[in-house]
């Protein structure tokens, strides 16, 4: 491997004698030493490595050199000071790297970074911070464990998606082309897919399912220009299973190249995944793909920052931003070649600060093409404004709970039913709300267990929050989560409160339970805060449906006459509405040349696309599923 090109060039500025080992580690480059003192005194040479190669470099010493796992223990509880609570101490020997999980992370860290410092100059491991869970999550240790117990196979793996990306570092291009084929999502809420092709790579950006298509739930894969074998990368822009849920089946059917998402998609899209398995067992169908699978899209996930540039292919280059739609969530912005051609792919957007979020940038060094999603981009969809849609959650719980009532909100695990929960434990906290439970059931505790894991990726309020006052709004003793039948019975027949209950489409799980049980009491209130997709029931009661039939078992129903409260409240989506996406079209820097519209129902796409073209003269486009579109 020493042969490449790039290699060649980095022992031009490093001693090759000074290096026993040297690896990629996805795009960037890790060397190991023997020479302690090598070791301890190489920054020059890092320095003008990196500042010529302009790509991330790190020298690590070598396993044969490092300090005894349990003398490194005693390092860092010597090192560390008792208020930083650490939790756990995490080896990964194959890689010369320690992780201390603790609460406070800065004081692992120290000042500028001295208690690390410190930590390498007693054991020559490399130390790393992660921040311990305020709320005990399964699915996160699980994750870690996965990831530490597969260190060896991570290293090797690693090793091959840097070598791949580097094996054309200086190949020229004879001929250079962009195409982009919609293979789901186009013309459609559900299944995004796009597939992303030049004449050197082969990349796949999300891979979802849609839930309410009972016909034809996933992405178009059969297309004759993708081919599992060939592909080089897939990105996922966030963990809602219309972009993620179909990840794993690539696994189960040999795929074994990286997944590039945020450390929050990886551990909120296992947990969604692992649930979505479990809902097809419960309705007796075959899953499509195991937990086995689940674990290999674990075990090759590549996590990025956001704002983090980093090379995926020889020709392509991958930057995520915050998309403000959920924790975690990204635009990728991708550029092809040496400035051949810059385009974002939006994923999902929220052009507005939430309660827990940032809106996304409109800034770029390069910007071409923009694939953006056009959810709720008709004429006719402008949201209320934010405190509006506040306001009437709030007035709607409170007059339900003075009624003697109960409150049903439908909710995605992953979004709104966070922003609600900020919204209400800070109603309660102000005097706003009477002190009343709030029951967590189905996936969202767990969800907002991985929540907690990463608060820097809040916005500046909710960060300030936690970190300068030390509240944290989710561990507030109003919630309550539900965890068996029986529970969910004792809810049921209890007193006023509020139920935040997945799915959020009322497609299945427990929301559907509470329902088919409070649906027919005027006292109670069913508030949607989240997209009702087409077909779904929550769509088809928002349409006036009164009179629900419920399967009680083969050949037979029951019928509820919806009597309950039923109030729509749009502006607490996600979703950017129509002023917004507009704003964030108008906004963007440099202006781009071309819009393709995606993830919209028909209707409400073509009229965005004719608005965008209308107003800020610019090529749009609107493809169908299995069209290709050349970008240059």
């Amino acid at each position: 491997m020493n042969d490449l090109p790039i290699f060649k060039e980095l022992f031009t500025i490093i001693p090759e004698d000074k290096i026993s080992q040297i690896f990629f580690e996805g795009a960037n480059i890790v060397l190991y030493t023997k020479d302690a003192d090598f070791f301890f005194n190489s920054n020059g040479y890092l320095k003008e490595a990196v500042n010529a190669l302009k790509k991330r470099i790190e020298l690590r010493a070598d396993p044969a050199i490092i300090a005894d796992q349990e003398d490194v223990r005693k390092a860092i509880k010597e090192l560390v000071p008792e208020e930083a609570g650490v939790t756990d101490i995490l080896f990964d020997p194959a890689r010369s790297v320690v992780i201390i999980e603790a609460h406070k992370p800065g004081s692992v860290i120290g000042k500028e970074g001295s208690i690390l410092k410190s930590i390498k100059q007693k054991t020559r491991w490399t130390p790393g911070v992660r921040r311990a869970p305020p709320v005990k999550s399964k699915i996160v240790e699980d994750i870690r464990k996965v990831l530490f117990l597969e260190s060896e196979y991570r290293r090797d793996f690693l090793n091959k998606v840097g070598q791949r990306i580097y094996e054309g570092w200086t190949k020229s291009k004879k001929e250079e082309w962009v195409r982009i084929s919609f293979l789901g999502g186009a013309r459609q809420v559900g299944k995004s897919s796009l597939f992303l092709q030049t004449p050197e790579s082969r990349v796949l950006l999300d891979c979802g399912i849609d839930v309410t298509d009972t016909s034809r739930p996933y992405p178009f894969l059969e297309a004759p220009e993708f081919r599992i074998n060939e592909l080089d990368a897939v990105i996922i822009t966030h963990s809602h299973l219309d972009h993620i849920g179909l990840v794993p089946y690539l696994f189960k059917f040999g795929y074994r190249g990286p997944v590039y998402c945020t450390e929050p998609t990886r551990d909120v899209g296992a947990l969604l995944l692992i649930d979505f398995i479990k809902v097809m067992m419960e309705k007796r169908q075959d899953p499509i793909f195991t937990i086995d699978d689940v674990k290999e899209f674990i075990k090759h996930t590549i996590t990025l920052d956001y704002d983090s540039v980093t090379d995926i292919t020889p020709d392509v280059r991958l930057t995520f931003h915050n998309a403000g739609h959920i924790l975690g969530s990204a635009m990728a912005h991708i550029n092809v070649g040496n400035g051949l051609h810059n385009f974002l792919y939006t994923g999902d957007i929220k052009f507005a600060r939430s309660l827990l979020l940032d809106p996304p940038p409109t800034n770029f060094q390069r910007l071409e093409t923009v694939i953006m999603e056009s959810t709720y981009g008709g004429k006719d969809n402008v949201m209320p404004s934010r405190k509006q849609s506040e306001e009437l959650l709030l007035n709607t719980v409170k007059e339900t709970l003075e009624r003697g009532g109960k409150v049903l909100i439908p909710v995605l695990g992953s979004g709104r039913a966070q922003e609600v929960m900020v919204l209400i434990e800070q109603a309660i906290r102000n005097g706003q709300l009477p002190e009343v439970p709030v029951y967590i059931d189905g996936m969202v505790w767990d969800i907002t267990a991985i929540y907690s894991v990463y608060p820097e990726f809040f916005n500046k309020n909710l960060k300030k929050m936690i970190f300068a006052e030390d509240h944290n709004p989710f561990l507030s003793k109003h919630f309550k989560t539900v965890g068996s039948g029986k529970e969910r019975q004792q809810v049921i027949e209890g007193g006023p409160c509020v139920i935040l209950a997945t799915s959020g489409m009322l497609v299945g799980g427990p929301s559907v339970e509470y329902l088919r049980n409070l649906g027919d009491n005027p006292k109670n209130s069913l508030i949607f805060v989240s997209y009702q997709g087409e077909g779904s029931l929550g769509r088809r009661i928002q349409n006036g449906e009164r009179e629900i039939y419920f399967a009680t078992g083969e050949n037979k129903h029951e019928i509820l006459n919806l009597r309950m409260n039923v109030i729509t409240i749009d502006g607490l989506s996600g979703h950017s509405d129509r002023k917004q996406l507009m704003a964030f079209v108008g906004s963007l820097q440099p202006k781009p040349k071309k819009v393709i519209l995606v993830h919209g129902e028909v209707s409400r796409a073509l009229d965005l696309a004719s608005s965008i073209h209308r107003t800020y003269k610019v090529e749009t486009n609107l493809p169908k599923n299995l069209e290709a579109i050349r970008l240059k």
